[in-house]
């Protein structure tokens, strides 16, 4: 299902409308930080968490939401609700809205997300529950006031570089200060390239500047609210750009880490080696963007390699593996209450056209990089590549790193709660053909 788009005269003078939006996603309450698979209680802030919305029109009023986040990962027992009440409120289908979430380590737990990974109680679970269902009702407004600020805009892309991200399956974080006090360049696939799209109006004031970079936030581990280095790189880029709104999506960056890492000096350094990327791409040259909307949107099922056996999870349940064992009784309780385990799963994969000179890729949970480096070589310049969009559901390897194995590509569903161990070997395969049927229809 897609948004058509047809040309207008040039005497029309096309143009885009936009509107943005921002709301704090800074929880109030004890919510436990997200990853690392352990009781990380907040005690404290660096800087505020943001959720934030940009609404674009165009000349025949077709429209689309894309939402940046400081999440670590939106579940789909959230993002699922959050869409269907922005449908009932304001009409806005699946393929007019990319829910995307930066990944960040050191932003708040959500829904279901990585259940199986903490010692959670009932008291934390409460917490998260009333947490999520709050950021649900933050979402359906935000879009609504991103909605309310449409006004006349024009959109620019640019395209700028940083270099911090280094490819983790092929560099070994403890040799990573050896390497760099001897030289010694680092190995494995890396996009370092950093998307920038300018949304200014008629009065040159800039409203919005959205970027990309393929690196996971993980250069804090500590036990404080903060956005990691894209916290700190917007935070530089709206100081730059008084009044503007900075916004972060993570291309593909699931095998790519910022190293070295663990020091919050470290983390305002790789910020501010992106800011000045995003600045360099705003410096030009720019390409600007013709009025024209094009969206298409489909579910992919990816089918599990197998799906884990009753007798399997007995085992799991006794062993030593705290996340592993966790999992395993309830996914024995689910089998005790009468549920069947899916073959598959439901994988959201988003095209969206924007002119002929823009193409946005929207692809769930943790890409790695090697699905940002095909699909820019396939559908050439303007293409961006956007993972951990709408679902957070696990790592999602290529073909390439499926057949490598590790911890991106080997047997550790488990730790997402799937039923499964690990994905079937035609991933990429599945994706890819989605994709490429996706663009077509919003490129005829």
């Amino acid at each position: 299902m897609s948004g058509l788009v047809g040309a207008s005269n040039a005497a029309d003078a096309p143009t885009w409308k936009a509107g943005v939006a921002k709301t704090e996603i800074t929880p109030e309450q004890s919510v436990w930080l997200a990853g690392y698979g352990s009781k990380r209680a907040p005690d404290g802030k660096l800087h505020e968490l943001w959720m934030k919305a940009l609404a674009l029109e165009d000349q025949n009023g077709q429209r689309v939401v894309l939402i940046t986040s400081d999440f670590q990962g939106v579940p789909k027992v959230m993002s699922d609700v959050a869409f269907a009440k922005i449908k009932e409120k304001y009409g806005l289908d699946r393929r007019q809205l990319m829910f995307t979430f930066s990944h960040n380590h050191c932003g708040p737990r959500l829904g279901d997300d990585l259940i199986d990974y903490y010692p959670v109680d009932d008291e934390q679970e409460k917490l998260v529950a009333e947490y999520t269902s709050l950021m649900i009702e933050r979402t359906v407004e935000l879009v609504g006031e991103a909605l309310s600020k449409l006004a006349p805009a024009t959109l620019q892309t640019g395209m700028g570089k940083a270099t911090f991200a280094v490819n983790r399956r092929n560099n070994r974080e403890p040799e990573i200060p050896a390497m760099i006090e001897k030289g010694i360049p680092f190995v494995g696939p890396v996009d370092h390239s950093v998307p920038v799209l300018k949304v200014s109006r008629s009065d040159g004031k800039v409203d919005a500047i959205l970027f990309g970079y393929a690196c996971h936030p993980t250069t804090l581990s500590f036990m404080t609210w903060c956005g990691d280095y894209p916290g700190f790189a917007q935070i530089e880029i709206e100081h730059a750009y008084p009044g503007a709104m900075a916004m972060f999506v993570n291309t593909c960056g699931g095998d790519q880490n910022p190293l070295p890492r663990r020091s919050v000096e470290l983390c305002q350094k790789y910020g501010h080696m992106l800011a000045v990327g995003v600045q360099e791409g705003l410096a030009g040259p720019l390409t600007t963007v013709s009025p024209g909307l094009k969206t298409a949107f489909e579910l992919v099922d990816l089918a599990y390699l197998k799906n884990v056996t009753r007798e399997e999870l007995g085992e799991y349940a006794k062993g030593n593996n705290g996340v592993r064992g966790r999992w395993a009784v309830r996914m024995l309780k689910q089998l005790d209450d009468g549920k069947t385990f899916s073959p598959s799963y439901p994988y959201p994969v988003h095209a969206w056209q924007l002119g002929k000179e823009m193409l946005v890729i929207g692809q769930g949970a943790e890409t790695v990089v090697d699905y940002a480096l095909r699909f820019k070589k396939e559908f050439g310049p303007g293409t961006w590549v956007c993972g951990y969009v709408d679902d957070m559901i696990s790592y999602i390897p290529s073909r390439r790193v499926w057949e490598e194995g590790g911890y991106e590509g080997g047997s550790n569903l488990y730790e997402y709660g799937r039923p499964a161990l690990r994905w079937a070997g035609d991933v990429e395969d599945r994706i890819c053909t989605s994709v490429h049927r996706l663009v077509k229809e919003v490129r005829d």
